[in-house]
């Protein structure tokens, strides 16, 4: 039975999938090695719909659905607009987080970099914001208060690096400089009081990820053998595992660890214009021509008089629907909306991809898959080929496929396989163990730290993990 006392640590690696962690990169790893044997349980975690960073975070520690939380992405557009969009933020969340939960029942957290953290909410502890964090930004932490200490620890903090850039190395170098940085503010935080739950969330594995996959994979449609990219790779998952190792070494016998990722991630293929292929349907239509390669459509003049449907950019096809009533120039009739999803299947299901394959989309009805629909929902959500192409909302490409991201070069996508990992002191080691759900995380926890657990959580605590 779980000890209401237990002291938990959660890493949490952004975009890291089993096959690299538990495999590829594991040699260079000799500290999560280590860990992973001693492991009562270590496997493959399932991700939410859509499988992106924000906003799979807040379902693993809510232990509730997208819809639920009204997060579908990193932007959102206001209701009752075209292109007012927002980025989502933690006091935006309809259902409390499992350290909410946690700082309402009297445990000490400290929680660095978890998404959507900025600004920081108020917790009984220590959180940092997390990579969405403006530049410029003065109240990255609470409290407030210990900003110059955070600061001072590292000789500075970072919360991100510009990645979709031509210049590798200076991303590679950035990503390491900013990795050491994070950890060593951990370490530092860690050492302050025996907190109960203890949270690190790192976006570098995500970064390099989009940045790197096409030296490491030679499966990878656009493979380049680069020895000093790829030696980055290998010298980052080194660096990684090192902080790891650090952290570890302070680590208590009173301590479980839980090792988490919030997706995975595989070699992109390439990008599906959706925007593009709305025009040629004339589901959607322009009043002027593209002026320019690259061409933002909220850039662009749209005629909504003649408009059914448009989309957005992004790892999967986020596409809207100009409902009368609903959008300030809507054109298609609320009851004809079940008919234009059927129309748009039909239409994408005949796609073909340049080589021949089919596009095989994938269409997802939010109202369908959530238990409810908050927010600014697309009508459709729409994978393309298992996610290995994405979707490119700019126009003028002159093509509906392209070899690269539209937003700048990427070499990979998200999946939805990302990775568990639990050592708990005095359990045996249990090797690898079945696949699990995210949302089933934050109750999980709850329940082991003896924190009731809110009545409409739809995850559900994970038994033998107790």
């Amino acid at each position: 039975m779980a000890n209401p006392r237990a002291r938990t640590l959660v890493l949490g690696l952004d975009s890291m999938p089993p096959d690299l962690l538990f495999g590829k990169f594991l040699p260079k790893m000799p500290n999560f090695r280590a860990l992973m044997e001693r492991a009562a349980t270590y496997g493959t975690l399932k991700s939410c719909d859509p499988p992106i960073t924000v906003p799979a975070w807040a379902v693993m520690f809510t232990g509730m659905d997208p819809g639920s939380l009204g997060i579908y992405g990193f932007r959102h557009r206001r209701p009752g607009t075209y292109w007012d969009t927002y980025s989502p933020t933690p006091k935006m969340l309809p259902h409390p987080p499992a350290w909410d939960v946690l700082s309402r029942a009297g445990k000490r957290v400290c929680v660095i970099g978890m998404p959507p953290g900025y600004p920081p909410p108020p917790v009984n502890g220590v959180y940092i914001s997390d990579f969405l964090t403006p530049g410029n930004a003065k109240d990255f932490v609470h409290p407030v208060s210990l900003i110059p200490e955070i600061l001072s620890v590292a000789g500075g903090y970072e919360f991100d690096v510009t990645f979709r850039a031509e210049d590798r190395q200076r991303i590679g170098t950035e990503l390491i400089e900013m990795t050491r940085k994070r950890w060593a503010v951990a370490r530092h935080l860690w050492t302050k009081e025996p907190w109960d739950l203890f949270a690190l969330h790192e976006i570098g594995p995500d970064r390099i990820h989009h940045t790197f996959w096409k030296f490491f994979d030679e499966t990878h449609p656009r493979y380049e053998a680069v020895p000093a990219f790829r030696k980055l790779v290998d010298d980052y998952y080194a660096m990684l595992d090192e902080e790891i190792g650090k952290l570890l070494a302070l680590v208590g016998e009173d301590v479980t660890t839980f090792v988490f990722s919030d997706h995975g991630s595989m070699a992109m293929d390439g990008c599906f214009c959706i925007n593009e292929w709305l025009i040629r349907e004339g589901l959607l239509t322009l009043k002027n021509p593209v002026a320019k390669r690259g061409q933002p459509l909220e850039k662009s003049e749209v005629d909504w008089s003649r408009t059914r449907a448009w989309g957005a950019g992004g790892y999967y096809a986020r596409i809207f629907f100009n409902v009368k009533g609903r959008e300030p120039s809507g054109i298609v009739p609320p009851g004809e909306v079940p008919a234009l999803t059927q129309e748009i299947t039909r239409r994408l299901e005949a796609v073909r991809l340049p080589g021949g394959g089919p596009l095989a989309p994938d269409v997802r009805v939010p109202a369908k898959i959530y238990r409810e629909v908050r927010g600014d929902a697309p009508d459709l959500m729409v994978y393309f080929s298992a996610l290995k192409w994405r979707s490119a909302g700019t126009l003028g490409h002159g093509s509906l496929f392209l070899s690269e991201n539209d937003t700048g070069p990427d070499d990979s996508v998200h999946s939805f396989n990302g990775v568990y990992l639990m050592a708990e002191p005095g359990r045996a080691a249990g090797g690898p163990g079945p696949d699990r759900s995210i949302l089933d995380v934050g109750p999980t926890l709850l329940a082991r730290m003896g924190a009731e657990r809110p009545a409409r959580m739809q995850g559900a605590p994970i038994a033998d993990w107790l």
